[in-house]
């Protein structure tokens, strides 16, 4: 059994979990079990589109990850969040309201190749440990900043305190790290309510699977081979 999955991951699930999910279904459905693998993590209050490799496409998840994505997210301004989610802890900043023109004339700013430093809530590896695992023993963590490229990023809607935006983006590319430096930038601070990967290379997430609905029949129907 080979190829590749689209799976919609609902909010809550972590992107493992997801895995163990598929893999079980896969598994029985097999009589053995099924070799799979992601293509690149969501947080677990994170939705949208993941990609999934399948026995032997487990070889190519390394290309899979380095597409582009598009996200669709939202933001609070006003505060800060530990983690850059509504998981962490939120500290307010500042109650100050911009105007819509101010904030596109922020998010202009962050088009284009951009410097970034990926939170320490993250799956990046330090000296061999996961970052967020080094974060929730205490330790000080100092992540290495990184260069990506923020193809496309536009205003949706605007109702204070949140603001809806969409973004193409290199991979690698950190949309919690964006949120928090256009809220840096804005001088009132910002952390991402909500987030939704949309696209995966030439994937979208209108193709993809719920695993509310997954059967063993129709994960092998879905699977694609032609890539």
């Amino acid at each position: 059994m080979n190829g590749l999955l689209l799976i919609d991951k609902p909010t809550g699930m972590s992107s493992f979990g997801v895995v163990a999910r598929v893999r079980g279904i896969l598994s029985r459905q097999a009589g053995n079990k099924i070799k799979i693998g992601h293509t690149g993590t969501l947080d677990p209050f994170a939705t949208g589109l993941m990609l999934l490799v399948v026995g032997e496409y487990c070889k190519q998840a390394g290309e899979f990850s380095k597409l582009d994505k598009t996200y669709e997210a939202t933001m609070c301004l006003g505060a800060t969040s530990t983690t850059g989610d509504p998981e962490g802890e939120l500290k307010p900043w500042s109650d100050r309201k911009p105007l819509a023109v101010e904030l596109e004339r922020v998010l202009k700013t962050f088009q284009g190749r951009i410097e970034q430093t990926p939170p320490i809530y993250s799956a990046i590896k330090i000296n061999g440990k996961r970052a967020y695992q080094l974060a929730r023993a205490g330790k000080t963590v100092e992540m290495p900043r990184r260069t990506v490229i923020v193809a496309e990023l536009k205003l949706i809607s605007y109702d204070y305190p949140f603001v809806r935006i969409a973004c193409n983006v290199s991979s690698g590319t950190y949309i919690r790290s964006l949120v928090e430096d256009i809220g840096i930038t804005l001088g009132i601070g910002a952390y991402t309510t909500e987030l939704r990967r949309t696209r995966v290379g030439n994937y979208t997430v209108e193709d993809a699977l719920k695993l509310t609905d997954l059967t063993g029949d129709l994960l092998q129907r879905s699977l694609l081979t032609s890539l």
